[in-house]
């Protein structure tokens, strides 16, 4: 993603710092895992939420509060959720509001699989900050399995499936269904939503290159534009998905 303010807190932890650049830069990741959970018949994750900075003056200062959403949705520039959290010192939002959020106050995301987690860089942070028994509790609490907190994961089977952090296995295996899907569909591969956006914009945005390529051998049009005035090839440019950029230039 392209250098953008990040919301800290004055004084915060330089390894919370870290972690939340980290996130930010794989912040794709997540959602690609997301736009394929949103088409499983039977659900994969056992958790997906991501964590924003929100932000209130109080008393002539900037009070900065990071907290989780769920239910989360993304259109390449905003985060979409509902408030799990209650906060703190804040009181613009309040847990159970929808939110709204630009894709550079992000602080964390996480998801699991059979209880295994993917990213999560501010809580393997204070993991790694832990007690081994404390360490243990932590996970007991949550009820999933973090693993080393040196060695954070960022796609399911990263270690046996490096290719995984190209394409997501579910863009390939879906190859067939999809051709016969368009085909049996071909309006769906013009539509444009409300804001403007295409089937290519939303595969494009989850980096999803079997789908853009199925997509783009359809007829799809490469340079319709959301009312932002965004291409998919801008999307995946400024989501760092450099595998998709020689088919949408």
């Amino acid at each position: 993603m392209e250098e953008t303010k990040i919301f800290y807190a004055d004084g915060e932890n330089p390894k919370m710092i870290e972690a939340y650049k980290k996130a930010q830069e794989t912040f794709k990741y997540f959602w690609r895992e997301l736009s394929w959970e949103y088409r499983r018949i039977i659900p994969g994750l056992d958790v997906a939420c991501v964590k924003l900075a929100f932000t209130q003056e109080i008393d002539n200062e900037t009070v900065v509060e990071h907290m989780w959403i769920n239910d989360v949705n993304f259109d390449g520039e905003t985060i979409y959720g509902i408030l799990v959290n209650d906060p703190g010192e804040l009181t613009n939002v309040a847990n159970g509001d929808e939110i709204a959020i630009p894709v550079n106050q992000i602080s964390d995301w996480l998801f699991a699989i059979n209880g295994q987690t993917y990213g999560a860089f501010t809580i393997q942070a204070m993991r790694s900050e832990m007690s081994e028994d404390e360490r243990e509790s932590h996970d007991e609490a949550w009820g999933l399995n973090f693993g080393d907190f040196n060695d954070v994961l960022v796609v399911n089977e990263q270690k046996e499936k490096p290719e995984n952090l190209i394409e997501h296995p579910m863009s390939k295996n879906m190859k067939e269904s999809l051709i016969e899907f368009v085909n049996n569909n071909p309006e769906e591969v013009t539509h444009q939503d409300e804001l403007g956006y295409t089937f290519l914009h939303r595969e494009a945005i989850a980096g999803n290159q079997t789908s853009v390529e199925v997509l783009l051998e359809s007829g799809a049009d490469k340079n319709a534009k959301t009312e932002s005035g965004k291409t998919p090839f801008d999307f995946a440019k400024e989501l760092n998905w450099e595998h998709l950029l020689p088919l949408l230039q």
